[in-house]
């Protein structure tokens, strides 16, 4: 593998990790502000340990406003109803509890109520002004890693896909990682979070690699580099053995701390090197099945692998050694018993094998390509050139199935 030779860290002022931290969470806040907005779903609203935080956090003072209305996928009707109600409530502190759509709430209120809306003035990259309020950022799933990286993603009905907010102003001021509060998570929630953390991990690992410039030129997301690939073989040798014992065992407690630890790995290395075709693909399918996203960027990615073999075998080769496959006769077979490893992983917890499971029919796979490529951000930063045929190549791929090795399969030299 070619040594990048430069790299980028960015990340939360304090991250806190361990079983039980969340009793930190009163002590943080209270440093940051008086008056928090809370931003949760139902579930967790009703829970004891969600009570318990609340009771920490007003036993230090702060005067709270919980919102507990999000909904999956984070629909921007959510991001509006929620600013209209706490626009003049004199929030100063903002704290997420919950999956990624509760952390990436959190992130577009401390940015509308610093900045005002609407909403979709910020897509892309670098387009926040300045500073947001500041967020802590509680997860409560083993995936997203958004508790750590500068990406808010929401879904635009007006646009029929997700959209996404870029700018290191969004990375939460503190990450407060507690596994303890996966531990309730059902197996088909370990899963896809799980498949979310899996699809991060490996696409940044083997995302475009720009050259230097590219942190002169102010991007976000820079590409692979030597500081993101050290936390891509982290999370993957993390992953790769907690991962299936979380899902077949939930009360393995070590396992569900090794999955959040490889999330926020996850996290850490997408947030400077940045995801690819598998994600691009994903916004136009998830509108069209109403599937959860980590369950179908864990569909897609086998098939985006394959694909991408051609230019990362070196890194898909070097998968299979984090995965403990056995030696190969060449470096392209090496390559495909890294790609089949993930995909082993991805069966093993129940991720479908194809689109078609989904509920995505034939008819409907131009239009994900076509939408897939207005992922400009994405598109750019697949390791191998991307354009209508060759995502329609590899939605074709997934939604048949068509797992054949991509060194003999037609149209590998594209």
């Amino acid at each position: 593998m070619t040594d990048v030779g430069f790299g980028v860290q960015r990340a939360p002022r304090t991250v806190v990790f361990g079983a039980g931290q969340r009793a930190l969470l009163g002590r943080h806040a209270a440093a940051h502000g008086s008056t928090a907005l809370v931003c949760t779903d139902q579930r967790l609203a009703d829970s004891p340990e969600f009570a318990g935080m609340r009771a920490d956090l007003e036993d230090h003072g702060l005067t709270l406003h919980v919102w507990s209305a999000t909904a999956p996928e984070l629909p921007m009707s959510d991001i509006d109803a929620c600013y209209d109600a706490m626009e003049y409530a004199g929030i100063d502190v903002v704290i997420g509890i919950g999956g990624g759509s509760c952390l990436d709430l959190a992130k577009a209120e401390a940015l509308l109520l610093a900045h005002g809306g609407p909403i979709d003035q910020y897509y892309g990259e670098n387009a926040v002004p300045g500073p947001v309020l500041p967020v802590i950022a509680v997860p409560t799933t083993g995936g997203t890693g958004s508790e750590v990286t500068p990406v808010c993603v929401l879904s635009d009905s007006r646009r029929e896909l997700k959209a996404g907010i870029s700018s290191p102003h969004l990375i939460p001021a503190v990450a407060i990682c507690d596994p303890e509060l996966t531990y309730t998570c059902p197996p088909s929630l370990t899963a896809s979070a799980g498949a979310d953390a899996v699809s991060h991990l490996v696409e940044s690992f083997t995302a475009i690699q720009r050259p230097a410039s590219a942190i002169a030129e102010g991007r976000v997301f820079i590409g692979k580099n030597v500081i993101s690939d050290f936390y891509g073989r982290w999370g993957l040798e993390l992953l790769q053995r907690a991962l299936p014992a979380a899902f077949e065992n939930p009360t393995d407690r070590q396992a569900r701390s090794d999955v959040m630890l490889a999330a926020n790995a996850g996290g850490y290395a997408l947030g400077v090197a940045g995801t690819a075709a598998a994600h691009a693909l994903q916004y136009p399918l998830g509108a069209l099945t109403h599937t959860p996203h980590g369950v179908g960027v864990g569909v897609l990615l086998p098939y985006v692998m394959r694909y991408n073999a051609p230019a990362r075998i070196d890194e898909f080769a070097e998968i299979a050694t984090i995965f403990g496959r056995p030696a190969a006769d060449s470096r392209e077979a090496r390559a495909v018993q890294g790609i089949e490893a993930v995909e082993a992983l991805l069966d093993r917890i129940g991720i479908p094998p194809t689109l078609k499971e989904l509920g995505l029919t034939e008819d409907q796979l131009p239009y994900v390509a076509e939408l897939g490529m207005r992922s400009a951000r994405l598109v750019d930063n697949n390791p191998r050139p991307l354009d209508v045929d060759a995502l329609l190549e590899i939605t074709r791929a997934a939604y048949a199935g068509d797992r054949g090795n991509p060194f003999q399969a037609t149209g590998a030299s594209r």
